[in-house]
């Protein structure tokens, strides 16, 4: 059974930094695919299979990616963070191996962690 758990999320003020965690179990091998997720719009994703993607957006070079490979934990590092940032954030998973940002190809969500960012 695949279960995804986010943590991470806080009030911070604009220009300061979060981590957001997601810890995964269920998945076989290595044969599925992670992503994060604002709200329903796709930022990162990847696939220790065969490798990692990400969006062009307005987060793009302040949220980085990365996964702790040995505890299954994905880590989602939000530096100079902005009011925008606001909103709720979600982990994804699925079994199918596409590198994908489109939340429509992922079948297993976490109960999401939501981040308040103000000026």
């Amino acid at each position: 059974q695949v279960k995804l758990v986010e943590s991470g999320g806080d009030s911070v003020q604009a220009g300061g930094s979060l981590r957001l965690s997601c810890e995964y179990s269920g998945f076989t091998n290595y044969d599925y695919c992670l992503g994060w997720f604002r709200e329903r719009e796709g930022l990162a994703t990847i696939c220790p299979s065969y490798g990692s993607t990400d969006t062009a957006g307005s987060w793009k070079g302040r949220f980085f990616l990365s996964r702790d490979n040995a505890r299954n934990i994905l880590l989602l590092e939000m530096t100079d963070l902005k009011p925008g940032d606001t909103a709720d954030y979600y982990c994804a998973g699925t079994r199918r191996p596409i590198l994908s940002l489109d939340a429509h190809d992922y079948d297993y969500w976490g109960q999401g962690t939501h981040v308040t960012v103000s000026s």
